[in-house]
């Protein structure tokens, strides 16, 4: 099942969908003895591993973040050889004074923003679908 690779295609039928919740990044030298039904997203570094899970799960297991973050799925299934696509929507919220952490997994991209950035991000994805 292959995704779309066409940027003109992606941009009109991205979808921004904001998924409830508070999220965080957060570290550690080993997942063992976590539930990885409660790990959103992880990814090995040589420093550790990356976790992205909700503030809640973090705050139980004492794990420190630095920030609150907001999740965005892009619902279009995007190919993993797709150009462009993360530089177009970078680039729109970039312009709106919005930092973005991106992850890209199998069918869609996510995107992370702070909290308070949320809705304003939202209206720039729409903006830049249209």
């Amino acid at each position: 099942m292959n995704g779309e690779k066409d940027l003109g295609t992606l941009l009109k039928s991205m979808k921004p969908q904001h998924n409830p919740g508070d999220y965080v990044f957060c570290t550690t030298k080993s997942t063992d003895g976590f539930n990885l039904n409660e790990i959103e997203m992880f990814f090995r570094e040589d420093e550790g591993f990356t976790l992205i899970i909700k503030k809640e799960i973090a705050d139980r297991l004492q794990l420190d973040y630095s920030v609150v973050m907001s999740w965005i799925t892009l619902t279009v299934h995007s190919s993993l050889e797709a150009v462009g696509l993360t530089a177009a929507f970078s680039k729109a919220l970039s312009e709106n004074g919005i930092s973005c952490n991106v992850v890209a997994a199998y069918y869609h991209d996510h995107i992370f923003v702070n909290k308070k950035d949320i809705e304003k991000a939202i209206e720039a994805l729409k903006k830049l679908s249209e």
